[in-house]
């Protein structure tokens, strides 16, 4: 009951979880969305089932969506929730291990019938919600029945009626959160106003299970979170897909060019095809290819010809994209490749999260083949991200990687609008027709070649795979003059260092840097926040860049006594410092396809400076 009868609250923890086929992901993106739009910083994971059409009523076959949000400063999903939103009686066994003692838990009657135990594997309890009753706050709707009482005059089917029950629990969240249903009604419009039938019985059963939390209003106490305190400015809210498409679509425009983005769909990456297919009025050309190979080259191809191109997939993409990664890096031409990783090796675990590919972006291609990498910390840093890969591109000639994950990729958070003018201007360095033969492989002081578009009169030039001439880009077999390409290539990347932000550690020095990369970020934030208030000396430094490493990097790491970097793999990044930096460093690890909770962080830290 204490979760209830303490009505007002900093902030708050909710899973939805239930049947792919019960609308769990949209109920959850829609508070999202309403939450973003009252004020409060949140932070969203959405967890798939692993196969597209999961055994229903099954907890492998259990979507979910977990939302952390408050009137303070949010940098993760949560820990422990403080409440489930349980549609059958399989999300409810999934999930009690992710409760907090004295949790409220909502569930939907009709998804706890016998039918529904036995799929859920309830063999210990006849009445698993009885038996929560001891250590959990559980209000029990059928929700079945109250919304097809709420549509009971709809000409629609009793499939089709049931299909907006998701519709019922949102709308009792609203009222038991003080939230408007408005943004809602409107997304629901627009969503069905093909088929308006659909889209009033949806918006009917919204405001029925907002109106039964009125009528039952004795029953419950309704729970209060102030809006957070941002930095002004304008607000919405992003999933990080979306922030990558945004940024690469802002790239272009800075810069002038006309932007190509070829794909191949694959989880989790398909979303920046579907958000960027929606920008053509900025002049975006979307090509859905035939397979992951034609996708890369057909983007060489654009570069070539003279656009920003763009390719994005995910581990087992990138592994089949990597010999036109190759060509594009002999070529030095510009290109972002997004590799959204999941679970591996393989097909792995295709709708979860993991960081494994770090070493892939570093080596895995033949030969000496350097690529600038870059990660994402979080979905409002992939707009920026998106962009200074672009800049990095375009300004040095070279194909750039960008790191995301299955968590940025789908999660959500408040993004302040940048200005036009506060984005880092982007020049281009198109060779212009002189007197003398152009040549391609000619370098500036900072090892950067021209961009010499085809069918320009005096820019006549020839590209390809096999090793060129230095500066006349002939094709060349002699050894020595392969040894300088390599070694030209490889110092162009390196030099990249010279035009990136220097690392910034929170503090100067201590007993212990946690140095992470990647979606780690706000799990370490909140675990250094707990090891500060424990008196632990204790400093955090995030990685935005891989390759080449700010330049301060290894005076950052010698100012602590023990360095702690964790990663959801086996120990890549860990091994990349002790390499250049001869630094023992400590890798904290965990790969179950989920972020790290600040928990495990805090124990990793403690257990290093233990030692």
């Amino acid at each position: 009951m204490a979760l209830l009868k303490d009505n007002k609250r900093e902030k708050v923890t909710i899973i939805f979880a239930g049947d792919s086929g019960d609308g769990i992901q949209l109920t959850g993106f829609e508070f999202s969305n309403t939450t973003a739009l009252f004020g409060n910083d949140l932070s969203t994971f959405p967890d798939f089932p692993a196969e597209i059409r999961a055994p229903q009523g099954t907890v492998s076959g259990v979507s979910g969506f977990k939302i952390n949000f408050g009137s303070t400063e949010i940098f993760t999903p949560g820990g422990l929730a403080d409440v489930l939103v349980a549609m059958n009686a399989a999300a409810l066994k999934k999930n009690l291990s992710q409760l907090k003692k004295n949790s409220l838990i909502i569930a939907n009657e009709a998804g706890f019938d016998a039918r529904n135990l036995k799929l859920a594997g309830h063999i210990d309890a006849a009445d698993p919600l009885k038996e929560q009753e001891a250590h959990h706050q559980v209000i029990k709707l059928d929700v079945t029945r109250l919304t097809r009482e709420a549509l009971k005059d709809s000409e629609l089917s009793m499939k089709e009626r049931d299909r907006s029950r998701n519709m019922f629990v949102l709308g009792f969240i609203y009222w038991l959160f003080h939230r408007e249903l408005s943004h809602t009604e409107k997304f629901i419009a627009e969503k069905f106003k093909k088929n308006p039938e659909v889209a009033n019985a949806n918006i009917t059963v919204l405001k029925a299970g907002y109106s039964y939390g009125i009528t039952t209003e004795s029953a419950y106490e309704r729970i209060n979170i102030e809006p957070a305190s941002l930095p002004k400015g304008v607000y919405r809210n992003i999933v990080g897909n979306e922030g990558l498409s945004l940024g690469l679509v802002a790239a272009a425009q800075k810069s002038g060019l006309e932007l190509f983005y070829g794909s191949y769909p694959i989880t989790p990456a398909t979303d920046i095809l579907h958000h960027l297919a929606r920008h053509k009025n900025f002049g975006v050309k979307t090509f859905q290819a035939e397979d992951e190979i034609a996708a890369a080259t057909s983007v060489i191809g654009a570069s070539f010809g003279g656009d920003l191109g763009i390719t994005a997939s995910s581990g087992p993409g990138i592994a089949l994209k990597a010999e036109a990664i190759g060509l594009a890096l002999m070529l030095e031409l510009p290109m972002v490749i997004i590799n959204v990783q999941r679970g591996g090796p393989s097909t792995g675990l295709p709708t979860k999260t993991e960081q494994a590919d770090l070493f892939q972006a570093m080596y895995g291609r033949n030969g000496e083949a350097p690529l600038p990498v870059l990660a994402v910390s979080s979905p409002a840093d992939s707009f920026s991200t998106a962009y200074e890969a672009c800049k990095i591109a375009i300004e040095h000639m070279t194909p750039v990687m960008i790191l995301s994950d299955g968590y940025i990729a789908n999660g959500a958070e408040p993004w302040r609008f940048p200005k036009k003018a506060d984005l880092e201007p982007i020049k281009t360095n198109f060779a212009k027709p002189i007197e003398e033969a152009y040549m391609p492989y000619k370098r500036d002081a900072n090892g950067v070649r021209q961009w010499a578009i085809p069918g320009v009169a005096g820019l006549e030039h020839r590209l390809g795979g096999l090793e060129k001439e230095d500066i006349t880009g002939n094709v060349s077999y002699e050894a020595d003059n392969h040894e300088i390409m390599v070694k030209q290539r490889a110092a162009k990347v390196d030099n990249i260092a010279n035009f990136i932000p220097l690392l910034k550690s929170d503090i100067e020095e201590g007993d212990l840097l946690i140095l992470g990369w990647g979606s780690t970020y706000g799990s370490i934030k909140v675990a250094i926040d707990r090891l500060r208030s424990e008196g632990v000396l204790v400093g955090q430094a995030h990685l935005r860049h891989l390759n080449p490493f700010p330049k301060n990097l290894g005076e950052v790491l010698s100012k602590f006594k023990h360095v702690l970097i964790p990663e959801m793999n086996n120990g890549q990044l860990v091994q990349l410092i002790r390499a250049k930096y001869l630094v023992d460093a400590k890798g904290l690890n965990k790969i179950k396809g989920m972020p790290f909770l600040a928990d495990e962080i805090v124990a990793g830290a403690m257990a290093v400076i233990k030692e």
